[in-house]
């Protein structure tokens, strides 16, 4: 199963550096159910594009919790084992949970199939989206609209061989 996982340049740093994404259990989003139900398509690519963006939202909020990051959002695509990724059924349709999964074994970073992070112009949107997020959550429109700007940034594609070019990013 394709798992969308939420981290920020100095996690992937990390995750390069011991070679393992993430131990169980971890948070990660990925087609379900419920995400289906709310998106309306059955088209696997774009309900894989959502699952990526939500997870883009659960890598802002890693941002959130520390402020020393570079700003810019990561996600990485890896696959697991079938039955290992499940989703809570009590949160299914709570919108903050859609897509959530949470993943019972550990993921290796080999397993890995891309990286999506944030250009460089994306970084005072994601910044201020970041500063704005717990406003947001409290149900602030205008911090809304200021977490909002961050999707407005298209995460990019790379390949697993250019993450020691994205952790450069990030030192």
């Amino acid at each position: 199963m394709r798992v969308y996982v939420p981290l920020t340049l100095p996690g992937l740093a990390e995750a390069y550096k011991t070679g393992e994404l993430a131990a169980g259990p971890f948070l990660a989003y990925a087609v379900t159910p419920a995400l289906r139900e709310w998106y309306l398509s059955d088209d696997i690519e774009e309900l894989e594009y959502a699952a990526l963006n939500r997870a883009a939202l659960g890598s802002l909020r890693l941002l959130a919790a520390d402020p020393g990051a570079v700003r810019r959002r990561v996600v990485v695509a890896v696959d697991v084992p079938d039955g290992t990724a499940v989703a809570d059924p009590d949160r299914g349709l709570d919108p903050a949970a859609l897509g959530e999964v949470r993943v019972s074994g550990s993921a290796a970073l080999a397993k890995a199939s891309s990286v999506h992070v944030d250009a460089g112009d994306a970084e005072a949107d994601v910044s201020a989206a970041a500063g704005a997020l717990a406003a947001a959550d409290g149900g602030d429109d205008d911090a809304q609209f200021t977490v909002d700007g961050a999707e407005d940034h298209e995460l990019l594609w790379f390949a697993t061989q250019e993450i020691p070019d994205l952790i450069a990013l990030g030192g």
